[in-house]
């Protein structure tokens, strides 16, 4: 079969056309700061300036109660943490913030997303607003940093509450190097609709279907504040795990662990790597939830960390 040459063009432009017409279907723009805050800030005293950055704050529940401080984890936010707020503030001042390169806080200016900055910034939160201790609540990235700084600062923790924790070597992310960030994922400045996120959250739950559009439309619009992609990507090329055990042998914060048994992001068999180590460390296993157990499951998960915190 033959083909001429101006048959060839017309294919060749209807191949560009429709290149052109997918690439700016999926071509995700940021969004517009101001509108985020107006539609996820609750007012503007929830920014606090703390170690140079401007940290997007929740702090509810009365000033004079004991504290408990809620970390999140990688690509979540503060609002991760609103089914167990409300009711924990009832009994303690509840502070949870967006970690720099993620929510409203947006990018770190130093451009420095390591555990130790986030050490840093969470005793610069914690001496802007008043707090010598408090209890540390953490969600797996969240959890690293949080059993961290249980180790180095003592000093500032009363009780320890690790949910699914990341911190020992996994695939892609061995002790004592920095991990290799696939060239793909770069794409994701550039490229994040909605329905591709949907497919990369839908793990962290054992049941999808309570993953609702609205928390799936939370996460994206959070994603798109100018330059947290490109912080997120940062933050996952700075990552560089060291052996844990020393210092979680070290923590002498009682320690809830609390896990889903369906998580599929950091398997709940990690438990016993924590368990084994820690000397005042109990455990609780969510049946059928997976990896983020305060949205999945926040009732179960609730009745559990408040028994542990409450006094």
């Amino acid at each position: 079969m033959k083909f001429s040459g101006r048959r060839f063009a017309i294919g060749a432009g209807l191949v560009s056309v429709a290149l052109g017409a997918l690439g700016l279907w999926l071509w995700t723009p940021d969004k517009n700061r101001a509108e985020l805050e107006a539609r996820y800030a609750n007012a503007p005293t929830d920014f606090v300036e703390a170690g140079g950055v401007r940290l997007h704050v929740r702090d509810s529940g009365a000033k004079d109660a004991p504290a408990v401080i809620l970390l999140h984890g990688f690509g979540a936010s503060l609002h991760t943490w609103e089914p167990w707020a409300a009711p924990l503030a009832e009994h303690l001042r509840v502070i949870r913030y967006d970690l720099t390169g993620a929510g409203l806080t947006g990018p770190d200016p130093t451009g420095d997303y390591t555990d130790e900055r986030a050490m840093q910034l969470l005793i610069a939160l914690m001496d802007r607003l008043g707090i010598a201790r408090a209890s540390i609540v953490g969600h797996s990235m969240g959890g690293r940093v949080a059993w961290r700084f249980a180790a180095e600062h003592p000093d500032r923790v009363d009780r320890l509450v690790l949910v699914a924790p990341d911190g020992f070597a996994s695939p892609g992310f061995e002790y004592d190097q920095k991990p290799d960030v696939p060239a793909a994922m770069q794409l994701m400045r550039y490229v994040m609709p909605k329905a591709l996120l949907r497919m990369n959250l839908v793990p962290a739950y054992a049941d999808p279907d309570k993953l609702s559009d609205d928390v799936v439309t939370r996460y994206h619009d959070l994603m798109l504040l100018p330059g947290v992609r490109a912080a997120l990507l940062e933050r996952l090329g700075q990552v560089v795990k060291h052996d844990p055990v020393a210092k979680l042998a070290s923590i002498t914060a009682p320690t809830l662990l609390m896990w889903g048994e369906k998580d599929a992001l950091i398997p709940v068999s990690n438990a016993a790597d924590y368990q084994k180590v820690m000397k005042n460390a109990q455990l609780v296993i969510f049946p059928g939830v997976g990896h983020i157990p305060q949205e999945e499951a926040p009732e179960m998960s609730l009745g559990a960390v408040r028994t542990f915190l409450v006094p």
